[in-house]
Formats: structure tokens, C-alpha cells, sequence
């Protein structure tokens, strides 16, 4: 078996950003004209997810209440909060995300996607611990929110391997050179 590989897969608009300031992801909505089966490809080779606490909320109380949409994989929490109830596939973890992914992937299993945001993918670009990164970036131009990389510690050196567009997404695939 092939060793797990650590992957950013995140919506991204053409100015880098994430979310708005406050974090609102509404511009996030492509129109579906044709068959995109990116994420269906995606995470079918994915068993974990890690995530922050601010994503997590988004998700169970904006984007998907009532049906967490990872059920099928093992989610890690990142939160400074301590002593927080643990769900069923779901653990709430207080440690740096470069420890935790280093533990994960030395244990067998899929693939682990970091599904963001910048506080957990800025540490792990800085310690080379992301093997490849799909942005899908959206046609728009927020001027100013948060952005895919805040402090990044070192270059990160990537080699380009496809890209193309659907549904006016345009996912870029890389994968991190060797140091």
C-alpha cells in the first residue's frame, strides 16, 4: 500500500481568499451545467479529514445541519478549547496540526485531506507536510477576507500537474517537490 498523502483540496477566489472578513463563504456557489465529478473522484480516496474548530462550526450550523458530510471518515477537530465531548468518527484535539499529521500518516489508511483553514494549512506548508493541492478557484474578485496563506515559514517549491475548468471552476492540481 502506498503511503497516505496529506492534500489541501479548497475553494479559493482569484484574489486567494478563502472566506470573506467575516468569514462568509456565499460567493461559493458555482452554477451546475455539467457533469463535475472532481470531489466524488477525491474523496473516494479520502478516510480522514482535519479541520479547525471555525470550519467545523461553518459546516454543522451553516453548510450542512443535521447531516455532518464526513461521516465515512475519522474527523479531527483542531481547538484550543480543552475538554470538549468527543462524537462518534468525530475527535476534538488540542495539539499542533504538524504533530497530528505526522502521526496519521504513520499509521495505514486513505488519504487526509486538510480542509482548512489558513491556521492549519500555513503550519503544515511550512514544515512541507502537504503532498498535493487542489484549488478550485472561483471567477470572482473579493478585494479583501481571508486568505489561503497567512505566515507561511518557507517556500514551498510545487511541480504543476493538470488543470482544467468546469461549472466556471478552474481546479489547479500540484504536487510538492522533494526537498
Amino acid at each position: 500500500m502506498d503511503e497516505r498523502k496529506v492534500i489541501v483540496y479548497i475553494a479559493v477566489s482569484l484574489d486567494g481568499y478563502i472566506a470573506k472578513e467575516d468569514g462568509s463563504i456565499d460567493w461559493l456557489d458555482p452554477e451546475i451545467v455539467e457533469e463535475d465529478t472532481t470531489y466524488e473522484d477525491f474523496y473516494r480516496d479520502i478516510d480522514t479529514v482535519i479541520l479547525g474548530r471555525t470550519t467545523y462550526d461553518q459546516i454543522v450550523t451553516e453548510l450542512s445541519p443535521g447531516q455532518y458530510p464526513y461521516e465515512k471518515c475519522e474527523s479531527f477537530v483542531l481547538t484550543s478549547r480543552d475538554n470538549i465531548s468527543q462524537e462518534e468518527h468525530i475527535h476534538f484535539v488540542h495539539q499542533p496540526v504538524t504533530k497530528l499529521v505526522k502521526q496519521l500518516k504513520a499509521k495505514k489508511g486513505k488519504n487526509i485531506w486538510i480542509v482548512g483553514g489558513n491556521s492549519l494549512i500555513d503550519p503544515l506548508v511550512s514544515e512541507n507536510l502537504i503532498d498535493e493541492y487542489i484549488l478550485a478557484v472561483v471567477p470572482i474578485i473579493i478585494g479583501k477576507g481571508i486568505p489561503l496563506f497567512h505566515q507561511i515559514k518557507r517556500e514551498a517549491h510545487l511541480k504543476p500537474v493538470c488543470s482544467y475548468t468546469k461549472n466556471d471552476l478552474t481546479y489547479l492540481f500540484f504536487k510538492k517537490q522533494e526537498d
